[in-house]
């Protein structure tokens, strides 16, 4: 009487062994539908248009039966255009949205701190850098203290132009930053 063997075949090391349940059952694997194909069927295929029933074809096959595939098989000329028309129409109707408009200008790549310095140097949300650094030029050369002195006004707008030439400064330094 033969005796079952209790041992592993892992000699011991517990990562040799599968994961999950080892199982010597052998798989079983779904031919191609193509007559006298022997190859693995993996890639699934309609039989008729809107029918869940599947054809599985190996991936050669599955090719061929693609290259023949007439989608609008079986309607009439006005269904075939009416299903083209509605499955090629754009999403240009939903980009002003009433619900998207809360959020305002811009396109999130800025912060709201970066959107009201740009506000102050009077500049467009899609700025870049450059046009930023002139206007603040622009800006805090006319402000400056030493061309208007006295001019407590002139003053806190300088300081202001500053303070938002900092912030969209230190956003752009964030921007460009890469590891070294």
């Amino acid at each position: 009487m033969a005796r079952s063997s209790s041992r592993s075949v892992d000699w011991g090391f517990p990562r040799w062994r599968a994961y999950g349940e080892a199982s010597t059952e052998a798989a079983t694997v779904r031919l191609c539908d193509r007559h006298g194909c022997t190859a693995k069927g993996d890639c699934p295929a309609p039989k008729s248009p809107n029918s869940p029933e599947r054809w599985y074809f190996c991936q050669e096959h599955a090719g061929e039966y693609n290259r023949g595939w007439n989608y609008f098989e079986g309607l009439s000329a006005e269904e075939a255009a009416e299903r083209e028309r509605a499955e090629t129409q754009t999403a240009e109707g939903y980009t002003e949205s009433r619900h998207h408009q809360w959020a305002g200008p811009g396109d999130g790549s800025r912060s709201r701190d970066e959107l009201r310095a740009l506000d102050l140097l009077e500049l467009e949300v899609d700025a870049d850098f450059e046009t930023v650094r002139m206007a603040w030029r622009r800006l805090a050369k006319s402000n400056h203290p030493d061309i208007r002195p006295g001019d407590a006004e002139a003053a806190a707008r300088f300081l202001a132009i500053q303070a938002a030439y900092d912030v969209l400064k230190a956003a752009e330094d964030a921007r460009n930053w890469k590891p070294v």
